[in-house]
């Protein structure tokens, strides 16, 4: 190498070898590759990021670069070497940078600082003084020589490639012609001669060699060494050297269980290799390799043992392809492969969840199936459904499977335990408290219990089970699996505690519906969550419930009965209660007011009616609730009264007692109702019915009507409007009114 000044250096490879031997980070390698290897400037490096890299060919895979140059001037277009891609792509994953980040943010002038000082380190190492005056500029021009010189590579591509403005800037890269050069750079004019007669001579053979070499030179996934008959590097090229990292140098002589890990070579998979290869005349095989860094890279490897004239063993050919690419997909596919069958099975588990819910009959089933249904299959382990019991405010097991329910409190994670005080209940716990927010799943992680049978190491899901603003209880799900309760599995486990729900409260109100015998229940509930509650002890006035509508799942609108406070400190009250979204006064009367409230929260009654109780009568006074309504005659009592102690713990049963169904036939209905019309509101209602005033498009009008009967319209609608008030109210109201 001859050092001429900055401007005049000429590296070799050796040099330039030397200088990334000398780099001792990523980063500073890094830096002279992207100078050395394709050709930019300490400038053009701080703008570029991930996202300028571009792979224009698959097979091999080649990429360019779009360099910025931070002038409206445009951009230019490099070359990047297959190499330097991985290793920038590589130094962008390992400091977590996005395709949009700059690689390097710092400055042009702290980026030739670095090169100078791995020159430096590089002059002090190799002993070579000449080095330490290598800077950025050298670099480039070794990119350059380099490129048009050693890969004789189109002098407009190299300028155009390296951001040159002229070819006069290269020029004192291309050495002069020799006389065979200039001969045959033009012996293709003349055009191929003719053969004479009887000359049966060809152009140049291309050896085997030749291509052997041309083609490990093609790609850099692929190697080729020798090793003699005990197994010692005996030749190494560059190919391997671009493979494993070594110089021929470092590695020859070495024996080849230095490219195997130190597992393999304790196991003697060296020896067996090279020993198998002998006995059968060749080995393929595939595995782990090492490079000289210490990483380690995936393999297929083809061993041919070589011989002499004589047939005698003198060695071995070792040709090595780097699979690490097709490695990774196929256990990128794998992995694909084994979350696709995880999801499957936990989709199968959902699904026979739904089916058992159709089939079961009574609460106490519904749990059962449930958790049956969850862990018959691979999805998980075990599962199991609890309650609280506000009365003495433990947890109790409902139903558990794949588990013995005296061992489900080993599986409990510590950090549902609560709050220390030995109940096992945490107060915080949506079984506890009511409050579903929204199903949401709650998971714990490494969590691990030493049963009777085995040991458990997993992870463990719970989901409220609710019906509107009533949760019924909580189910817990137990897996082993890896990456369980992902986003999906969460949604599917929060359609499940839906469902549960709602089969819950739909089972319970089927069975009122289909008993003959119902309990009469007489509950108080004095807890100032309830609204209600707590502003009739507020304002020492009373409510008494007319009618409740349901709107949607959490929001109902209340018809309520007003006596002893003015409707303007009630709404000021409700104007501050969270739960109250609307209200307004209705109809005002000398003994009261009949006022509408549209809630958006949980309420004594709405609990009850969703554990299946029909409610007749509701009077709040004083702070306390009186609520009277029946259910079932086989429903569990104590269920519906741990239901709403949950959410509203000041709460007791005031009575019971076992009553016949009182059932209305239709027949009895409409006599109800004539008892209740006049004869000109029922003649009236019949010749709008059949005269088809209700039908639509309408087939008669009011006034066609009101001719028939021969009265006026304004009377029509009188006696319309009337008739319609009643058969409303004998149909919402008690008919013994």
């Amino acid at each position: 190498m001859s050092l001429e000044g900055t401007t005049g250096v000429v590296l070799g490879r050796r040099e330039y070898e030397s200088l990334l031997d000398a780099a001792e980070t990523y980063r500073e390698a890094l830096v002279i590759r992207l100078c050395g290897d394709v050709g930019l400037r300490p400038a053009e490096l701080t703008r570029l990021t991930i996202g300028d890299v571009e792979q224009v060919r698959i097979d091999p895979p080649r990429y360019l670069v779009r360099v910025p140059t931070g002038d409206d001037a445009g951009g230019r277009t490099a070359y990047l070497p297959t190499r330097v891609e991985r290793e920038l792509k590589r130094y962008a994953r390992s400091n977590d940078l996005s395709s949009d980040d700059r690689i390097f943010t710092v400055t042009p002038r702290r980026l030739q600082m670095l090169v100078s000082d791995v020159a430096d380190r590089a002059s002090d190492l190799f002993d070579d003084p000449g080095l330490a005056d290598v800077s950025t500029s050298n670099l480039r021009q070794y990119f350059a020589h380099t490129a048009l010189v050693d890969h004789d590579v189109n002098p407009r591509v190299v300028k155009s490639a390296g951001g040159w403005r002229s070819f006069e800037a290269l020029e004192s890269y291309l050495p002069e012609p020799t006389d065979t050069e200039i001969v045959e750079a033009f012996d293709a004019v003349e055009g191929p001669s003719r053969p004479r007669s009887g000359d049966h001579r060809s152009g140049p053979a291309v050896s085997d060699d030749s291509v052997v070499r041309l083609l490990l030179a093609a790609s850099d996934r692929y190697a080729l060494v020798r090793l003699d008959a005990d197994g010692y590097v005996e030749r190494w090229n560059r190919s391997a050297a671009a493979m494993f990292g070594y110089r021929a140098g470092e590695i020859v002589g070495t024996h080849v269980s230095a490219f195997y890990t130190d597992d393999a070579v304790e196991d003697g998979v060296p020896e067996r290799t090279l020993s198998t290869a002998l006995d059968e005349s060749g080995y393929e095989t595939d595995g782990w390799r090492v490079h000289k860094d210490g990483s380690q890279f995936r393999a297929t490897e083809t061993v041919s043992p070589l011989r002499d004239d004589q047939g005698h063993h003198r060695g071995f050919a070792v040709f090595v392809r780097d699979a690490t690419a097709v490695h990774e997909e196929l256990e990128g596919v794998r992995e694909r492969r084994d979350e696709l069958d995880r999801l499957y099975a936990v989709s199968q588990r959902h699904r026979a969840v739904t089916d058992a819910l159709l089939e079961s009959t009574d609460h106490e089933e519904v749990e059962t199936a449930t958790c049956a249904a969850l862990t018959d299959g691979r999805a998980y382990e075990f599962a199991w459904i609890d309650r609280a019991t506000m009365s003495d405010r433990r947890r109790k097991w409902r139903a558990s499977s794949g588990i013995d329910p005296g061992a489900v409190e080993r599986v409990v994670p510590d950090e549902w335990r609560g709050d220390g005080s030995g109940t096992g209940v945490d107060r915080s716990d949506p079984a506890i408290t009511g409050e579903t927010e929204g199903g949401a799943v709650t998971v714990a992680d490494d969590v691990g219990a030493t049963l009777d049978d085995d040991a458990f190491a997993g992870a463990v899901a719970r989901v409220p089970l609710g019906y509107g603003d009533t949760v019924y209880g909580t189910l817990a799900v137990a897996t082993e699996r890896p990456g369980a309760f992902e986003d999906d599995e969460r949604a599917w486990l929060e359609t499940i505690g839906r469902q549960v729900g709602y089969a819950i409260a739909a089972i319970r109100r089927r069975n009122l519906l289909l008993s003959d015998r119902v309990i009469e229940l007489e509950i108080a509930c004095r807890d100032d969550r309830s609204f209600f509650v707590d502003a009739s002890r507020k304002l020492g006035c009373r409510f008494e419930l007319d009618s409740l509508v349901s709107i949607e799942e959490s929001t109902q609108l209340y018809y309520v009965w007003l006596e002893g406070a003015s409707p303007s400190d009630v709404f000021d009250l409700a104007d501050a209660a969270p739960g109250i979204e609307d209200c307004r006064l209705i109809e005002t009367d000398e003994d009261g007011w009949r006022v509408e409230f549209v809630i958006e929260s949980s309420c004594p009654i709405v609990t009850l009616t969703e554990y299946g109780v029909t409610v007749h009568e509701a009077v709040f006074e004083g702070g306390s609730a009186t609520i009277t309504g029946d259910c079932a005659a086989d429903a569990d009592v104590r269920t519906i009264l741990d239901g709403l102690r949950s959410t509203f713990p000041d709460s007791e049963l005031l009575g019971k007692r076992e009553a016949e169904r009182t059932v209305q036939t239709a027949r009895e209905f409409r006599e109800g109702l004539e008892d209740r019309l006049t004869d000109r509101q029922e003649a009236a209602l019949r010749a709008a019915y059949f005269g088809g005033y209700y039908d639509w498009p309408r087939e008669s009008t009011a006034e066609e009507v009101a001719d028939a009967m021969g009265v006026s319209s304004p009377t029509l609608h009188n006696h319309l409007r009337k008739g319609q008030h009643e058969l409303l109210r004998t149909f919402f109201d008690d008919p013994d009114e």
